[in-house]
């Protein structure tokens, strides 16, 4: 006699997905990890017996980790990181998708750290991810309950975390030699935000989605700052300003002339790049210019190769500006406001005598106007683009 197949079962997309009405429990949904028919079965059937303990004998119901990373998606649809969040569960779901909650360890989650340090990422790219899986397992033990009453974990495990300072990169701020030779490299949309980075201290995403409509007129001082709102959207459209506040981009007299550069190109963005905002600075061309800068410094000055330059972040400008603010003995506090870790909010909290106060600090960063670097004459001799 032929064996009966199990109901409830759903090919789709290679996987057997269970979609099941259980009496005294609700609707069982998941995917059982597998395309093999017969082993399907046998997790459906191992699922069925650990609801029927729960719901006859009290007995906590076996979860897996693809159950339990579901559910804190659905739990967090607005968190502003929920798609990194998402891309990371993605990530560890080949590796212990299918592992019940109460057999992860360190020893189940081995595989998935070997693999990603192969594709070489960082210590601290790993341990994003190790962050989520705790996060999940905390919440499972301490905070999810089921229909009975019962945590979905009875204890979190102690998961261990990789030492970041093994593969953590060391900021690369550059001096004016090596920021000049990167500046006629670079084309020239990066060229005039990386040299507006460089002299405000603002993060990437601050510069690519700079609006016009932040900036804020100081007659007295005849000069404008711009206050980017704390909610701007950063790079996915959900996150803002690190620190949580209103950020206060302060223009010394090189910021002052790439924004004046800048005006009639766009009515909406500072920086448009083909009529919209750039994704990101960090990009193929970047890439690509740092190594020319390198190789051409190291041709034309006769010097040994430049490793830090060819390797240069776009958050090492943020980095330079800070390091030319100490050097040059502006104040902590006042480093602190310019860089952007401070509560901005300028009509409340600065008056024209702390802003000119400030100003004065972000000019000592600039290097002397009347050498005319290379960066500042390409940008004075671009055509402007007319407003549409």
């Amino acid at each position: 006699m032929a064996r009966k197949n199990i109901t409830g079962l759903t090919l789709r997309s290679g996987a057997w997905h269970i979609d099941k009405q259980i009496k005294g429990y609700g609707r069982l949904c998941e995917s059982t990890g597998t395309g093999d028919r017969e082993e399907a079965e046998s997790y459906l059937i191992h699922r069925l017996e650990a609801i029927r303990n729960a719901t006859v004998y009290g007995i906590r119901p076996e979860r897996i980790w693809r159950e339990a990373a579901t559910k804190y998606l659905r739990d967090n649809l607005e968190q502003p990181s929920i798609k990194l969040t998402a891309l990371i569960f993605s990530q560890l779901d080949p590796y212990i998708g299918n592992c019940p909650l109460n057999k992860l360890h360190d020893g189940t989650l081995a595989a998935f750290i070997e693999a990603r340090l192969l594709q070489g990422v960082s210590h601290r790219t790993v341990n994003m991810a190790l962050e989520k899986v705790i996060r999940v397992l905390n919440l499972a033990a301490r905070s999810w309950r089921d229909e009975h009453g019962m945590t979905w974990l009875d204890s979190p495990p102690m998961i261990a975390k990789l030492n970041e300072k093994e593969t953590a990169r060391e900021p690369y701020p550059l001096n004016f030699d090596e920021q000049r030779y990167l500046m006629i490299e670079l084309p020239e949309h990066l060229k005039r935000m990386a040299l507006f980075k460089v002299n405000v201290g603002v993060r990437e995403q601050e510069v690519c989605k700079l609006r016009w409509e932040w900036e804020v007129k100081i007659p007295e001082l005849n000069t404008s700052v711009f206050v980017v709102p704390w909610n701007f959207g950063g790079r996915d459209g959900a996150r803002g300003v690190k620190n949580g506040d209103d950020r206060v981009i302060i223009l010394n007299e090189m910021a002052k002339q790439v924004i004046s550069n800048q005006r009639g190109i766009d009515e909406e963005w500072v920086f448009p790049y083909e009529g919209r905002c750039l994704a990101r600075m960090n990009d193929h061309a970047w890439r690509k210019a740092r190594n020319r800068a390198a190789e051409r410094m190291a041709e034309e000055t006769k010097r040994p190769f430049c490793e830090g330059l060819a390797n240069v972040r776009v958050h090492d400008l943020k980095h330079t500006f800070g390091r030319r603010l100490r050097a040059a003995g502006v104040s902590h506090e006042d480093r602190q406001v310019l860089l952007g870790h401070t509560n901005g909010n300028v009509t409340t909290h600065y008056s024209a005598a702390e802003l000119s106060q400030l100003i004065d600090a972000a000019n000592k960063v600039t290097e002397d106007l009347s050498r005319k670097t290379p960066a500042l004459t390409l940008i004075r001799s671009t055509k402007r683009k007319k407003a549409t």
